[in-house]
C-alpha cells in the first residue's frame, strides 16, 4: 500500500490483475451475414429438380394391354401400326412414324404394299424397318393364302378374294396370276405368270394351256390387278380371256373366273357373264 497525500492508499494489483483486458474471440463473420449449415451430398442430391418423364414412357405397355383386352376392334390403323413398329424400333415413340406413313400412303395396306425405297423415303424409316414392314406383307399374304389352301377355293370365295387383295391389289405393276386347280378343286399351285407395266401385262393363251397341263390341273381362276384402282375390265382384258377359254376348252381344262384387283375393289368376270 501507497500513502498519497490525498490520505488515500493506491493498492497495488497483483500479477493476474495487471494482466490486459483481451476480449473473447469472435468469429471473423461479417456482421449482418449468417453462416450457412453444412448439407450433406445426398441431401444436395435429392433437391436436385428431377428430368421430366417422357410422355410416351409406358405407353407401348398400355397399348399392349389395350390390344389384349379389346382385340383388334380396341385399335385405331395408326395405333396397330405404331405397335408392330416396337419390333423394329426398340426405344423411343413409333407414333409420329406411323401416322407419316399412312399419310404418306393412304392405308394400312398401303404401307405395306409399297416399296422398300419408297418406305425409306418417309423420314424416321430406315432400312431396318422398311425391311420389318415388307416382312409384315409377307407374313399377311401367307396367312390369307393358308385360308385358300386349306379350304375349297370355290367354297370359300371370300378366302380367295381376300388373299389375291393382300398379295396384288396395292402393287405398282400389272401382274398375270394364276390359281392351277385339281379335279376336287383343292388348290395345286399359285403362279405370278407374267409382270408387266403400270398398264399392261404380256398374257400368252398357249403357256398357260401349257403350265396347266405341267400340273395335271382341272381348272384354273385367272387373276390380274389394276394398279390405276379401277377394276373395269378394258377391251383387251376381255379378248385375252375369251382366248385363253377357248384355248383351254379342248384340254378339258375348265376357266372358272377371271377376278381383276384394284385398289377400288374387284371385278368377277363370271359375275359380269362374260365368262
Amino acid at each position: 500500500m501507497k500513502q498519497t497525500s490525498f490520505g488515500f492508499h493506491e493498492v497495488t494489483p497483483s500479477p493476474q490483475e495487471q494482466a490486459p483486458n483481451v476480449p473473447a474471440p469472435q468469429s471473423q463473420i461479417p456482421l449482418g451475414e449468417t453462416e450457412p449449415l453444412p448439407v450433406s451430398p445426398s441431401a444436395r442430391q435429392s433437391k436436385s429438380p428431377k428430368p421430366a418423364a417422357k410422355h410416351y414412357h409406358g405407353h407401348r405397355a398400355r397399348l399392349r394391354e389395350r390390344f389384349e383386352e379389346t382385340g383388334l376392334d380396341g385399335l385405331q390403323a395408326y395405333e396397330l401400326l405404331e405397335m408392330l413398329l416396337f419390333s423394329s424400333i426398340k426405344q423411343g415413340d413409333t407414333k409420329p412414324l406411323a401416322k407419316a406413313l399412312l399419310a404418306r400412303f393412304g392405308s394400312f395396306a398401303q404401307v405395306l404394299a409399297a416399296p422398300k425405297q419408297r418406305l425409306e423415303e418417309v423420314p424416321g424409316c430406315g432400312p431396318r424397318t422398311a425391311s420389318f414392314i415388307k416382312e409384315m406383307q409377307a407374313a399377311s399374304i401367307l396367312y390369307a393364302k393358308a385360308q385358300v389352301v386349306e379350304h375349297d377355293p370355290l367354297s370359300s370365295w371370300s378366302k380367295v378374294l381376300e388373299y389375291v387383295r393382300a398379295a396384288m391389289a396395292h402393287n405398282d405393276k400389272e401382274e398375270f396370276r394364276i390359281l392351277f386347280l385339281d379335279k376336287k378343286n383343292r388348290l395345286i399351285a399359285d403362279e405370278v405368270q407374267q409382270t408387266g407395266t403400270v398398264d399392261h401385262t404380256p398374257v400368252y393363251p398357249r403357256e398357260v394351256a401349257k403350265r396347266a397341263l405341267e400340273l395335271s390341273a382341272c381348272a384354273v381362276i385367272l387373276v390380274h390387278n389394276h394398279p390405276s384402282g379401277d377394276p373395269t375390265p378394258s377391251r383387251q382384258d376381255i379378248e385375252m380371256t375369251n382366248k385363253i377359254s377357248i384355248t383351254l376348252e379342248p384340254l378339258g381344262i375348265v376357266l372358272h373366273d377371271h377376278i381383276i384387283i384394284a385398289g377400288s375393289g374387284h371385278v368377277s368376270f363370271k359375275g359380269l357373264q362374260l365368262i
